[in-house]
C-alpha cells in the first residue's frame, strides 16, 4: 500500500470543482395588461386633456392627459319626432290676424305687376287739391353769421279748370308749406280744359326750359314728370302727353307749364258741345 503526498492531495482538492448548490427558482409576477377605457369623456373633477402641457388651459391642447378609469358613456335619449307635428314658422289661415292684410296686399301687388300704386294728391277739407313739388333748404350770410331757412314749391287745384304754384319760405319745414299754399290759393288762374284734354299742342317756355304739352284721347292718362303732373292733376287734366326739354329744374318747369298752359285758346261754346 502506497503513502499518499499530502501536498499532492491539497492541489488535488483545489483542482476539484465545488458541487453547485440548486439555485431556488421564484416565480416573476405578471404585470396586468392595460385595459382601454369605454369612454373618451373625461372626470367630472378631471383636469382638461393637454392643459398642462402646452397650455391649453380651459380649451386644452393637443397633449395627452392622465389616462381615466373606465367609465360607461352616458346614455342618449332620441326622441321621435312625428312629422304630423311638425308646425310652419308662418301660418296660412286668412282668419288669423293680420292673414287677410298679407293676403290682400300679394293679391294687389300681383295685379299692379310689382309696382306700388300711384299715390293720390292731398285733397284740402275745402275740396283743393294740394301738392308739394319740392322742399329745399337756404341759407344767407350775414354779418351775425349763417341764416338757415326752408324753402316749399307748392301747386294747388281745385280739379276744375282752376290751378295755382307759389314758393314759400320760413325757418321750419311745416310753416314754408302753409305759406306757400296760402299764397298758391291766391295766384290760382283758369286752364282751359276739354274732355279731361286740352284742344291743342302747345310749347311753355322759360329760361332754358321748354315744356311740349300734347292732347291724348280717353284712357292714356297723364305722361308727365313730377311737377307737370302735380299742376295737371291740380287743374283737372286726366289725359295728356307731355315732355320737358333741356333745363329740369322744377321752379322753371312749374313756371314753363304755366306759360303753356296760358297759351290755349279758348274754343267757341258750340265746338264744344259738337264734340260732346
Amino acid at each position: 500500500m502506497e503513502d499518499k503526498d499530502p501536498n499532492t492531495q491539497d492541489s488535488q482538492a483545489q483542482n476539484t470543482p465545488a458541487p453547485s448548490a440548486p439555485v431556488p427558482t421564484t416565480p416573476v409576477p405578471t404585470a396586468p395588461a392595460p385595459t382601454t377605457p369605454a369612454s373618451n369623456a373625461p372626470a367630472p373633477n378631471a383636469p382638461a386633456r393637454g392643459g398642462d402641457r402646452r397650455g391649453g388651459g380651459n380649451r386644452g391642447g393637443r397633449g395627452r392627459g392622465p389616462r381615466q378609469d373606465n367609465q360607461p358613456a352616458p346614455a342618449v335619449q332620441m326622441q321621435s319626432v312625428d312629422k304630423s307635428e311638425k308646425k310652419l314658422a308662418f301660418s296660412t289661415d286668412l282668419n288669423a290676424p293680420g292673414g287677410q292684410q298679407g293676403g290682400q296686399g300679394d293679391r294687389d301687388r300681383g295685379r299692379q305687376g310689382g309696382r306700388r300704386p300711384n299715390r293720390a294728391p292731398k285733397e284740402d277739407p275745402s275740396g283743393l287739391v294740394e301738392k308739394v313739388i319740392r322742399i329745399s333748404r337756404v341759407a344767407k350770410v350775414t354779418k351775425g353769421g349763417t341764416k338757415l331757412s326752408f324753402t316749399a314749391l307748392v301747386v294747388v287745384g281745385d280739379a276744375k279748370g282752376h290751378a295755382g304754384y307759389a314758393l314759400g319760405k320760413a325757418a321750419e319745414v311745416a310753416v314754408a308749406i302753409k305759406k306757400g299754399l296760402n299764397a298758391a290759393k291766391k295766384h290760382m288762374v283758369e286752364i282751359p280744359v276739354y274732355n279731361t284734354t286740352i284742344p291743342h299742342d302747345v310749347l311753355g317756355s322759360w329760361c332754358a326750359t321748354r315744356v311740349l304739352l300734347k292732347p291724348a284721347s280717353a284712357g292714356t292718362g297723364v305722361i308727365a314728370a313730377g311737377p307737370v303732373r302735380a299742376i295737371c292733376d291740380g287743374a283737372g287734366i286726366k289725359n295728356i302727353l307731355t315732355k320737358v326739354h333741356r333745363s329740369s329744374n322744377p321752379m322753371n318747369v312749374v313756371k314753363a307749364t304755366f306759360d303753356g298752359l296760358s297759351q290755349i285758346k279758348r274754343r267757341p261754346v258750340k265746338e264744344v258741345q259738337e264734340t260732346k
